[in-house]
């Protein structure tokens, strides 16, 4: 049995802990909202996120982050990674592992989790864990598979450790910029999939931006070092087709909501949480630019929802695009050969 500490009180950090506690381990939640806490406490169900779950009693929801634990799991949305990072690196003993299920880029410097964690718990290993995993499932006992990624192999074993159980698998991976890349980009391509759904496009124009879009998020990776197997993966095509697909992805029912003829942001107001895919969609355009990598969707996407483009217009001139090889290889040879 390990000591477990969730830092987040969200859909995500509740489901895990009920999944824990479940699996035999002592669990901790933490959140800095008094009033959060206590509601559930009282009531042992997140009637907005996860209605019909009953949390444990053996869980207890805290405000003060705890000195003790095993391991501690961060599950805030990516804008208050840091701000969380920082107050548990003030309590977290050293050398004890964090793993993180947030999925973002920070504004501004751009930078992922796995290093916005690194820079503020220096004295920790910090894990990613990412993949088709959504809170609602996952706090149900529907099985599950993600990936655990590490600069340190012995602290993503330990993570898996911990956590695998019969209803949560978990593979251990090195590349961790791929697995952050792909799971904070498909969030943008879900909600390009969503403003199709919206628009009842049908299925053929969703499977060739799901497809279009991960060849895109892998092209981007492999240009900032990550390895191109890695978008294949859990954290790639897995998380893709889960978030473009289900019910429960918000970043696919705020596309939906663009679909339907609202502004991006009435629709981001419309699912009342956050949308990862918003924020991320501006990181990407930004980091494509930067790294003088061809995103289309990615451009027309950011086009659509901070520039006023029409949604027609930008699947016109997705359309459009000159000729090409499917073969990212002959492609580049092309390029690089002036063809």
């Amino acid at each position: 049995m390990a000591e477990i500490l969730v830092l987040g009180a969200g859909g995500m950090g509740v489901s895990l802990a009920v999944m824990a506690q479940k699996a035999g381990h002592r669990v901790t939640v933490w959140t800095p909202f008094e009033e959060e806490a206590d509601l559930l406490r009282r009531t042992r169900e997140h009637k907005k996120l996860l209605q019909g779950v009953k949390i444990p009693e053996e869980i207890d929801f805290v405000t003060r982050i705890p000195g003790r634990m095993d391991l501690a799991i961060v599950a805030t949305p990516s804008f208050a990674v840091r701000e969380t990072s920082r107050q548990l690196a003030a309590a977290a003993p050293a050398r004890v592992p964090v793993a993180c299920v947030s999925k973002g880029l920070e504004q501004g410097t751009l930078k992922d989790m796995a290093q916005v964690m690194g820079e503020e718990l220096p004295q920790n290993p910090v894990v990613i864990l990412s993949g088709p995993s959504h809170a609602e499932e996952i706090a149900r006992g529907v099985p599950t598979t993600v990936v655990a990624a590490s600069e340190n192999r012995k602290a993503a074993e330990a993570v898996q450790d911990i956590l695998m159980n019969s209803r949560f698998r978990i593979y251990v991976n090195d590349d961790v910029l791929g697995v952050e890349l792909g799971g904070a980009l498909k969030n943008v391509i879900a909600l390009a999939v969503g403003a199709l759904d919206g628009m009842q496009l049908g299925d053929n124009a969703k499977a060739a931006l799901m497809t279009r879009g991960i060849t895109e998020i892998a092209r981007l990776g492999v240009a900032m070092g990550a390895k191109s197997e890695t978008f294949a993966g859990l954290s790639g095509v897995g998380d893709m087709i889960v978030t473009c697909t289900s019910q429960h992805s918000r970043n696919r029912r705020a596309g939906m909501y663009i679909g339907q003829g609202h502004t991006p942001e009435e629709a981001v107001r419309m699912v009342g949480m956050t949308v990862e895919g918003y924020t991320s969609t501006k990181c990407a355009y930004e980091l494509a630019r930067q790294r003088g990598v061809e995103m289309p969707i990615i451009s027309e996407t950011y086009r659509v929802l901070y520039e006023g483009k029409n949604i027609q217009d930008a699947i016109r001139d997705l359309m459009e695009r000159p000729k090409r090889h499917e073969s990212e290889v002959i492609w580049l040879l092309s390029r690089q050969q002036g063809e």
